[in-house]
Order: structure tokens, then C-alpha cells, then sequence
């Protein structure tokens, strides 16, 4: 059997053989395929319920990074938003100019260095981004049993 390794960084992800290991029984196979479907079934929840919202699922994700990074701050650079929705820096400016022109978030200039752009949400940025996330608990709540045997299933 192959085994690669992930390599990525914003924009970019590649795999890598690393090394051979032992084979993968039909369970194990059956088990990962279910685990795969059950969190797709989970992003295709999140992807409908950000268009219910009004939102596209990118700009769903840009809101929950913004308001779950470094919780003290509630604000981040272009940079870090990028990497954590492993966009290019190009591609988080656009998706940004789109947050502000929809009134979802603010961008905020440091006075020390005018270079660095911080981002931050709007009064209804957090609205939505709470219904969101109010909906997006309830349903991890009804799955979690399942993700978590699965789980169990691959890591035992």
C-alpha cells in the first residue's frame, strides 16, 4: 500500500509517497468511506444553511475564522485569514471586499504600520454568524454519535 503525505500551504496542496505500510482491510475501507460520507453530509448541511443565511459558504468560513481567532482579539490580519481558510492573499482581499460591501465586516489599519489590515465583524456579521452557529451545534449534537463510532472504528 502507498502512503503520502499532505503537503500544503495557502493555495496549494499536494500529496507526497512517504512510505509503504500494511494493507487496508474491506472494513477499514467501509468504515473510512462512511466517516468520509458522514462529513460530507455535515459540509453540505453548513454549505445550505450559510445560502439560507444569505451567505456563500466561504464567507460563512471567513466569519467563523474572524470571530474564533485568538477569541481575546475578535479581529485578524489578511495573512491569517488566508491561511486559515488556505486561500491566497489575493484571494482573501476579494472575499473581504465582499464581507465589507455586505456590511458583514470592517476592515481596520494599524496606525504603527499601515501595511497590516485587521478584519473584523460588523454588529451583523456576528448576528448571522451566531444563528449559524446555533444551527450548525444542533446538528453536530444529532451526528456526533455517529462521527464519534466512526471515529472509534478507524483509530481502534
Amino acid at each position: 500500500m502507498l502512503v503520502f503525505e499532505v503537503l500544503s500551504s495557502p493555495g496549494f496542496c499536494y500529496l507526497r509517497q512517504v512510505a509503504k505500510t500494511k494493507t487496508i482491510s474491506q472494513s477499514q475501507y467501509e468504515h473510512l468511506a462512511a466517516f468520509r460520507y458522514a462529513l460530507r453530509q455535515f459540509l453540505h448541511f453548513s454549505e445550505e444553511a450559510a445560502r439560507a443565511a444569505g451567505l456563500t459558504p466561504v464567507q460563512h468560513q471567513a466569519l467563523l475564522a474572524i470571530k474564533g481567532f485568538q477569541a481575546s482579539q475578535e479581529q485578524m490580519t489578511m495573512s491569517e485569514l488566508a491561511e486559515q481558510l488556505q486561500l491566497r492573499h489575493h484571494s482573501a482581499v476579494g472575499l473581504v471586499d465582499r464581507l465589507v460591501s455586505s456590511r458583514l465586516a470592517i476592515r481596520e489599519s494599524l496606525n504603527s504600520d499601515r501595511r497590516f489590515v485587521l478584519v473584523k465583524l460588523t454588529s451583523r456579521g456576528e448576528r448571522i454568524l451566531e444563528k449559524l452557529a446555533s444551527a450548525h451545534e444542533e446538528e453536530l449534537r444529532r451526528i456526533g454519535p455517529q462521527l464519534r463510532a466512526l471515529l472509534r472504528k478507524l483509530t481502534s
